[in-house]
This record gives C-alpha cells, sequence and structure tokens, in this order.
C-alpha cells in the first residue's frame, strides 16, 4: 500500500459497502487534538484501470499542515469494498453523498478528478449545503454535448461478455497494460511515468473484483453528458483542464465555463499536460489548489474566461 509519510488507513460504511479513506494521523501532520476540528478538504479520485486515491498522494500532503486532509478509495476501487455488480451513475451519486455526510459536518471544500469530478457536480447540485467550493481536474461525463461514449469501438468491444473479462485480466491489469494505459491515455508524456505509480495503478487493478467497476466504466454504463446539469451548479467552481487530455479535449472545459460563468469562476488550462495533472505535474497542481482556494471564497464577479487563465 502506497501512503505518504503521516497518514494512516480509515474507514465508513456506505449502503454499498466499506469505504476506505486516508488521512493524517500522526506527526509531522497533527500537533494537538485541536487539530480535527480543522476545515476539511477531500480529494477524490478520477476512474480507470487501477484507479485510487493514490492519484491525489502526491498533492494532498502539501495541505495536511492547514486542513484536515481525507482522500478515499470510491467503491469499487483501491482499497474499498468491490461488491461484485455491474456499477451505475447512482451508485457512485449515493456513496459520494454518503461518504461526505459520515467524514464532513459542516461544508466541504472537494477536489475531484475526471468523471468523479463531474459525478461530484451532481452531487453539489442535488446536496448544495455539504459544499463550501470545487477544484476539479478536467470534469467530464464522456458523454458531454450529444456525444455517446457507450458507443465507441472500445466501448462495444469490452461489452461482449467473457471477453470482457479477458480483457481486463490479459491487457488491463498487468504491469504492461497499465504503464500503457498511462502512457497512451492518462499522461502527455510518457518520461514522467516512474515505476511507483505503474505500481500503486498495478496493485489496485487485481484486488479482488476490481474488474466489475473497471469493466462498467469502460463499457459506457458510467457516462453521461455533463452539460445538462452544470447551468444547475450553484457551488463557486475552478476547473483545470491538462490540454493534452485524451477523449475529453479543453473546448469541453471551455464550454462548460461559458455555459455557467457564475458558478464556474476560474478554467485554468495546463500546457503540455493529459488528464492527471496531479500525478503529471503535481508541484504546478499544488500552487493552483492554493491560489484557487481563496478566489472561490470570495463573493466577487466572475471574470471572463481569458482572463481568468
Amino acid at each position: 500500500m502506497f501512503l505518504p509519510l503521516g497518514f494512516e488507513q480509515r474507514s465508513v460504511l456506505t449502503s454499498l459497502g466499506r469505504m476506505v479513506y486516508y488521512t493524517a494521523s500522526d506527526t509531522p501532520w497533527r500537533q494537538t487534538s485541536e487539530d480535527d476540528n480543522r476545515e476539511r478538504l477531500v480529494f477524490l479520485h478520477g476512474f480507470g484501470g487501477g484507479s485510487s486515491a493514490y492519484e491525489w498522494s502526491k498533492v494532498y500532503p502539501a495541505f495536511a499542515a492547514e486542513y484536515q486532509v481525507i482522500a478515499p478509495d470510491l467503491i469499487g476501487w483501491g482499497r474499498s469494498e468491490h461488491p461484485p455488480r455491474n456499477y451505475t451513475i447512482d451508485d457512485y451519486l449515493t456513496t459520494i453523498t454518503e461518504f461526505l455526510e459520515q467524514t464532513c459536518d459542516r461544508p466541504v471544500t472537494v477536489v475531484a478528478s475526471s468523471l468523479t469530478a463531474a459525478f461530484t457536480i451532481r452531487v453539489a447540485i442535488a446536496r448544495p449545503e455539504l459544499f463550501k467550493s470545487l477544484i476539479l481536474t478536467t470534469p467530464a461525463g464522456l458523454s458531454d454535448f450529444g456525444e455517446n461514449y457507450s458507443r465507441s469501438f472500445f466501448a462495444q468491444i469490452v461489452s461482449t461478455p467473457f471477453l470482457d473479462r479477458l480483457l481486463y485480466s490479459a491487457g488491463i491489469a498487468t504491469s504492461n497494460g497499465i504503464r500503457s494505459f498511462l502512457e497512451q491515455r492518462q499522461f502527455a508524456r510518457a518520461n514522467r511515468i516512474y515505476q511507483e505509480i505503474v505500481e500503486a495503478y498495478l496493485e489496485s487493478a487485481q484486488q479482488p473484483n476490481a474488474e466489475y467497476a473497471a469493466l462498467s466504466f469502460v463499457r459506457g454504463d458510467l457516462c453521461f453528458d455533463l452539460s445538462l446539469y452544470v447551468p444547475q451548479l450553484r457551488v463557486p467552481t475552478a476547473i483545470i483542464w491538462g490540454q493534452r487530455s485524451q477523449f475529453t479535449g479543453p473546448e469541453i472545459g471551455r464550454r462548460f465555463a461559458a455555459i455557467n460563468p457564475q458558478a464556474i469562476r476560474v478554467f485554468q488550462p495546463l500546457d503540455d499536460v493529459g488528464l492527471t495533472p496531479q500525478l503529471e505535474l503535481p508541484a504546478v497542481t499544488i500552487g493552483l489548489i492554493r491560489r484557487f482556494l481563496p478566489i472561490l471564497t470570495q463573493d466577487t464577479e466572475p471574470q471572463e474566461i481569458e482572463a481568468r487563465s
């Protein structure tokens, strides 16, 4: 298990099983019992073969001295429970809500990635009282503005019974499969991928029943058109978008920002970065989160997108 120094594993029980999360437990982060009363900062990972809270592990320790950091493995991923089922959008909307209800006693800032960031927008629309602000990297429903990912060639292949599990075990949940996915789909530059990243993703991908959530994702069962929901968002939001994100280019993010500039106060594209800037350029991501946190709590009018980028 890959845990930063001074962090420990805890868990809460959701309607789909136990959800593991990681939080600061000891020095150098926690000095007194009063530290438990600090503002929470929640980090939610995205989806892909072997995804887990490790995705944010190079970022969230930078905030542990000021915030009570909470970084879960979502149900079906990492070390959380993996019920053998075909996962649905409602499964994640429900368990994300339940997790926030159990771990946060006041409105919280959530930092979330990709499809999970899109789910978080929907949770924020349904339960705005749970949120203080959102900082999102490449939020996309993967079927946005009328596109339909589930009709893609790859999604159709993975929808074939028996072949789907063979593809997972032989093509995804292997060291070569993980590295290939990271190089081709997640990172802009392959030389930014080091062995620890591959090993962390592989450990998650090889958990018992890990294929169920992963296959639900790649089949397109969890995809939706986020553009239908963005106009309803009222929680102050900042978006970071890698210019070289696969499947979801930055023009999609700009369209989201244009739909609802009152809520989406910042749209920040990043050159030469892929889907997960938090892994590819963690120091830059930390700096941007620090920049956005005060902006999102100010009662000011949003600026034009180009001025904000």
